[in-house]
């Protein structure tokens, strides 16, 4: 059996990027979401998710880029010393990760308040992930799972993506991302164990990580055709690519178009049904 939840990041980015969550939810394939609780577009996605009730919403976790939702000098080793916000550089982080440098205690409390504000603001909070994938370093993973516990969400993803050489040979342009996959999957054996002990559910893994910012028709077929038997998430980032896209800083701006023209077409549906897979959402998960 093949099962996929087909997931949007970056709800609340802005009024554009939810637009294109809703549309890719009520008009295509897409089964859930994950919002940011300090994003510029909060309050008008939480009014979106009120009106797409079968749209599961997790809280997309963020520990870099913007601001926190905790008071700065709560969570010191987590920002950049020269201002209030976070680090923006996902290298420098994982090496202040990986060193131990940054405070578990801070992670679990602006955790905590992320998905608290969620949860305040109505909304079933049905699963955890992170801007950039943060949690899958070890120190960022193990208060990240103590705070779902702590706010009853059941389930987090699973950011270990197989590595596929069929995508390599039909975009070599894609090396460096799927290099960087491979070797991070070094952290996806403890990564299990954590989640497993913790009482947390996961998918088996994600799809379309590497291919974020290139994915197209022929590499969506690709990820889907080549989709093992099991539970599965592939990540996207619909939007629109408006002037208010354009004051935000993420290299993700074309590409949200693209990803949305994807999941509302009918030939990703066809794809869908001709390999045989079940679209379920993060709720569909924690019921099964």
């Amino acid at each position: 059996m093949k099962r996929l939840i087909i997931n949007a990041d970056d709800f609340g980015l802005t009024g554009g990027v939810n637009r294109a969550i809703r549309e890719a939810h009520e008009n295509g394939i897409l089964t859930s979401a994950t919002l940011m609780a300090n994003g510029a577009a909060f309050d008008d996605a939480v009014q979106v998710s009120r009106s797409a009730p079968r749209l599961s919403v997790g809280c997309h976790v963020v520990l870099v880029d913007g601001f926190p939702v905790l008071e700065p000098t709560s969570v010191s080793t987590l920002l950049d010393g020269k201002f209030s916000k976070f680090r923006q550089s996902l290298s420098k982080f994982a090496v202040l990760s990986l060193c131990g440098r940054l405070n578990e205690d801070e992670i679990e409390a602006e955790a905590t308040a992320q998905i608290r504000k969620l949860q305040l603001a109505g909304i079933l909070v049905s699963h955890l992930d992170t801007h950039k994938h943060t949690h899958i370093f070890p120190q960022v993973l193990r208060p990240l799972l103590r705070a779902a516990k702590n706010c009853g969400v059941p389930a987090i993803r699973n950011a270990f993506e197989p590595v596929r050489i069929s995508l390599l040979a039909e975009r070599p342009t894609l090396w460096k991302r799927l290099t960087q996959v491979k070797l991070l999957r070094s952290f996806a054996k403890a990564f299990r164990r954590s989640v497993k002990e913790a009482g947390i559910l996961c998918p088996d893994g994600a799809l379309s990580i590497a291919a974020t910012g290139a994915l197209d028709e022929t590499l969506f077929r690709i990820l889907l055709e080549n989709l093992p038997d099991g539970t599965w998430e592939f990540v996207s980032h619909p939007g629109y690519n408006d002037a208010e896209l354009q004051t935000v800083g993420t290299r993700l701006k074309e590409s949200r178009a693209q990803e949305l023209n994807i999941l509302t077409s009918a030939v990703a549906r066809d794809i869908v049904r001709s390999c045989e897979i079940e679209l379920i959402s993060y709720r569909d998960l924690a019921l099964s």
